[in-house]
């Protein structure tokens, strides 16, 4: 897809991998609706912040309707990135926390998805990109919840991708390894460190999945740290 001239919605722009995005596709002349419950410390003529919790869909419904009274409906691309993980012992883990990772990296998906494809339907061309994880695709000590969080959304995004491919629209998903980002916060024992990937090549290969010529469609892609421990 060309992307000069087209509506972007990205969610999950306060900082890390999203906020890069944002960087690139503005630089594209892509317009740029972010949603995320944090501004981001960033300004451009094309970036445009909506206060949104993907995990209400209230929320996103007034994220969505403030997006396109503003910007227009005709948006043909959606990234679904926001979301966060946290780690602990299952017996002893928080439900609300649990719940908290199902109704953003989950529910989110459905809420933002779903009011987004009638536009890419009627364009007949759009493009859904879903940020995963690597533990979309392998289990995680004491990371139960967030893994199973990141399984359900590689199904859906291959459920989707089926559902929509006739209609002109791409689902795709990527699934990063440990990323240099405030991810590793509130995570004990584990530190973002500099043998991490940058957040900014991750948001480079999201680029060229997004400018892939129409009828060429990437279902996934997995990327990791060369070295993740660094040099022996």
């Amino acid at each position: 897809m060309n992307l000069k001239n087209q509506i972007a919605v990205v969610t999950g722009v306060s900082k890390g991998i999203g906020l890069e995005l944002v960087k690139l596709l503005v630089g594209k002349g892509t317009t740029v609706a972010g949603w995320g419950r944090t501004a981001p410390k960033f300004e451009h003529a094309n970036f445009h912040f909506f206060k949104c919790d993907v995990s209400k869909e209230e929320s996103v419904e007034s994220a969505f309707q403030e997006t396109i009274q503003k910007l227009g409906s005709d948006i043909r691309i959606l990234v679904n990135n926001a979301g966060f993980g946290v780690a602990g012992p299952t017996e002893t883990f928080s439900s609300e926390d649990w719940k908290a990772m199902f109704d953003t990296n989950v529910h989110g998906i459905f809420y933002t998805t779903k009011r987004l494809i009638p536009g890419m339907k009627k364009a007949d061309e759009g493009h859904i990109l879903n940020v995963a994880s690597i533990a979309g695709l392998n289990g995680v000590n004491q990371f139960a919840g967030y893994v199973g969080t990141k399984h359900a959304v590689r199904g859906i995004s291959h459920s989707l991708y089926m559902e929509l491919r006739d209609f002109g629209i791409k689902v795709s998903t990527i699934y990063p390894g440990s990323i240099a980002t405030n991810f590793f916060d509130d995570i004990p024992g584990i530190q973002a460190n500099e043998n991490m990937m940058r957040p900014e090549d991750v948001a480079l290969t999201m680029l060229q999945t997004l400018e892939t010529h129409p009828n060429y469609f990437v279902a996934d892609v997995e990327c990791r740290p060369l070295r993740p421990k660094g040099k022996k």
